[in-house]
């Protein structure tokens, strides 16, 4: 978040998603209450150096890096906060004052704090804890927000696979040797990872569906979601059906190991150093997103999860609850957590960043990897993730497009198209007359290349469709 949006939130004041905290030179005993609070009812902004009044006034530079750890450290503790938070407080300068800012996701569970479960209204933290009612209606609203938390009473432990549970160890202590999932029992890991829950309306208990997809023997899987596969797909020489397919039809942490398999066969790793050690771009790229693909994913909808490797692109899509709509801008957005619990899980075993991290990181190495070009996340009741893979297409399209498009032309058409244009337009800023020439050979070339962007990416045939440029997107 850069000053000034923040400065926005503290203008605006406190109110049901934003809390100011003081901590000059240590935290305020209460920090964490509100962060379980605002777990446990809609998220929000939790801004530290800042008065009630909001007035701004800042961190002592001496105690920040005390107050970071501390935070850090209570905050992915399950004895402080229950179930853990995994976020990294950012730390902004406003006013040449120190701040750390807080962006609190909702939680898909109830959350204790000290073993208190604290709510929010507009006056702040409730302590709703002997609170039966209160209490009751947190758990049911919870239950009701993620699919994944959907209980299955009639689900045994011998429908799960007791391998994966040992797989899951040896991951854990990989990430950290003294990870207590090391040590539990498959019962206790499940407990632990809540994936078993209690439905307080309905009075059903059971291990939920996130629990199945994760361990599930696939018999299990399919006979609870008929509908669920991923497709690996190849389309480069047969763009009508496929060059190369696998049907994944199993298990969340084995659909990631036939994902990057997949990727792995069909896609090149190209030389790259970062800090003098060569690292895996093609690995750092796709480990985001075959895992966005299984974590942030609406299970209950019939749409099929698919990876389609084409020419000069790699297309993801997936069944999704949209939290908006069109293009996300990944220096400027808010992370919604669409299963929690399951993104928990490929967090300790090392398949998933922070929440909204991994967006960051994704954005970063593509451009590395493509040349310069950028992903392209567009939200809808279909998310879907736009990879460039071919590094400098540009010399293969242009000259094969036609003698006009030259790549002075090119250069002017993109300058012309830092504002929205339409095809009509565009073809004849180009002096073109044959509209089916155009298209085929200028205008979709520039789109695979990621150059020409549209406004309405879900519909591309649409008459209301504009293009504009690549160059837009940077200046911003």
């Amino acid at each position: 978040m850069i000053s000034e949006q923040l400065k926005g939130i503290i203008r605006d004041g406190e109110g049901l998603t934003v809390e100011f905290k003081e901590c000059r030179n240590k935290l305020n005993k209460d920090v964490y209450d509100s962060v379980c609070a605002f777990l446990n009812r809609s998220g929000g902004h939790i801004v530290l150096g800042v008065r009630d009044d909001g007035v701004v006034t800042g961190i002592d530079e001496d105690a920040l890096p005390q107050i970071k750890k501390d935070l850090v450290t209570a905050l992915n503790n399950p004895q402080k906060i229950n179930p853990p938070l995994y976020i990294l407080p950012e730390t902004i300068v406003i006013d040449e004052k120190i701040v750390l800012y807080l962006n609190i996701p909702e939680g898909s569970q109830v959350h204790h704090c000290n073993g208190k479960i604290f709510d929010r209204n507009e006056d702040g933290d409730m302590n709703i804890t002997n609170q039966s009612d209160a209490v009751a209606h947190l758990y049911i609203r919870k239950q009701s927000s993620f699919s994944e938390n959907r209980i299955y009473p009639y689900v045994r432990m011998d429908d799960l696979r007791s391998d994966l549970f040992q797989r899951v160890r040896k991951m854990v202590r990989a990430e950290n040797p003294d990870h207590p999932w090391g040590a539990m029992s498959d019962e206790e890991i499940l407990s632990s990872a809540r994936l078993y829950q209690r439905d307080y309306q309905s009075g059903k208990e059971g291990y939920t569906l996130a629990a199945v997809l994760l361990f599930g023997k696939d018999e299990v899987i399919q006979s609870i979601l008929p509908q669920y596969r991923t497709d690996a797909i190849l389309r480069r020489v047969n763009l009508d059906r496929y060059d190369d397919r696998d049907d994944i039809r199993t298990n969340l942490i084995e659909s990631y190991d036939r994902l990057m398999a997949f990727v792995a066969k069909h896609l090149p790793d190209p030389f790259h150093l970062e800090k003098d050690q060569r690292i895996s771009l093609r690995d750092h790229i796709f480990r985001e997103v075959a895992a966005n693909i299984l974590i942030h994913r609406e299970y209950l909808n019939n749409f099929p999860a698919k990876l389609i490797i084409e020419k000069n692109q790699v297309i993801t899509e997936n069944g999704n609850r949209p939290h908006g709509h069109g293009l996300i801008n990944p220096s400027n957005f808010t992370p919604y957590p669409k299963n929690p619990v399951i993104a928990r899980v490929f967090k300790e075993i090392g398949r998933a960043e922070e929440l909204g991290s991994g967006v960051r990181k994704l954005h970063k190495y593509t451009r590395i990897y493509s040349g310069g070009n950028d992903t392209q996340f567009i939200e809808g009741d279909i998310f879907k993730t736009i990879i460039p893979v071919t590094p400098q297409a540009t010399p293969q399209a242009t000259p094969q497009a036609t003698p006009q498009a030259t790549s002075e032309k090119i250069k002017a058409l993109l300058e012309y198209c830092t504002e929205p244009r339409s095809r009509e337009e565009i073809q004849g800023f180009m002096g073109l007359k044959d509209r089916k020439h155009f298209r085929l050979e200028i205008l979709n070339p520039l789109i695979q290349e990621g150059k020409i962007l549209l406004t309405i990416p879900d519909k591309p045939n649409s008459p209301n469709q504009k293009y504009y440029s690549h160059i837009k997107d940077k200046k911003t």
